[in-house]
């Protein structure tokens, strides 16, 4: 069986993080996008619901996590590189977004990370197959 992953973040500003995201390189799909969310696509099978906060609280009980104080999620998405961690990393701390946690390197991986404008924290990993400890 083939699953699909739906992520949903609530977000404060829906232009200025369509914005960010895109700066860094996501599409995202127009179908399932509207003025209070947009779909950023990771992949065929896995999107990020991007959903301004009155939007999602039609979806949630309780309160929306307040990201100054708790984390509520770590975020990975893979990269083919170093390089390419380094160059993603570097670019959202560019456009707005901020230092998080500290550099990961095990040799066979590779790992940095950064906070979004919503402070969602995103890590960004490459791993060598091939050399993963047995």
């Amino acid at each position: 069986m083939s699953r699909m992953l739906f992520v949903n973040l609530p977000i404060k500003d829906l232009d200025a993080t369509k914005k960010f995201f895109g700066d860094l390189g996501f599409e995202f799909n127009a179908t399932f996008s509207d003025d209070s969310c947009a779909a950023m696509v990771i992949n065929e099978s896995t999107s990020v619901m991007l959903l301004v906060e009155s939007r999602f609280r039609d979806f949630i009980e309780g309160d929306i996590c307040d990201t100054s104080k708790a984390v509520e999620a770590l975020l990975c998405i893979s990269a083919d590189s170093r390089e390419e961690v380094d160059a993603l990393v570097d670019k959202a701390l560019a456009t707005g977004g901020s230092a998080w946690g500290k550099l990961q390197d095990e040799g066979f991986m590779y790992g940095r990370a950064f906070r979004d404008l919503d402070g969602h924290v995103w890590e960004v990993m490459w791993m060598d197959p091939a050399a993963v400890p047995a």
